[in-house]
């Protein structure tokens, strides 16, 4: 079974779950799901600080696949999968924005490096940008 939580960028730079879903609403499995996230946006804004009004919108999407074929107390991940969708001005903040999400991937979010202790952590990464001047 795959678990899946979608959070969204907030104009004021802060992330809430995609449809105004509420936290209370989440079982714990997601709940775990939904930090990951939260802490790779807050980790990709904060490697981003100079360049943070280039992006225009983030869209996180945390996915994993659990042990079993219905959600149990003694379900666990077998895989993580993190997906980034992100929209900016120009190519040259793609290449900037790319930095800061693979960076924040790959070293700088420790939430995302604990996770990788308890199972395989992929990720997927689309950066749109809007304007036609470099």
């Amino acid at each position: 079974m795959i678990q899946k939580i979608v959070i969204n960028m907030t104009p004021e730079r802060d992330f809430m779950l995609n449809g105004g879903a509420k936290l209370e609403k989440l079982n714990p499995k997601e709940m775990l799901l939904y930090a990951a996230a939260d802490c790779a946006g807050r980790t990709i804004l904060g490697l981003l600080k100079e360049h943070s009004q280039a992006m225009l919108s983030m869209e996180i999407t945390m996915e994993g696949t659990l042990s079993t074929p219905v959600l149990q107390a003694e379900s666990r991940y077998t895989s993580f999968n993190i997906i980034y969708n992100i929209e900016c001005h120009t190519l040259k903040d793609q290449i900037i924005i790319s930095r800061a999400v693979n960076l924040a991937h790959d070293k700088y979010c420790g939430l995302l490096q604990m996770l990788r202790k308890i199972a395989p952590l992929s990720h997927e990464l689309s950066i749109v940008a809007v304007d036609d001047k470099a």
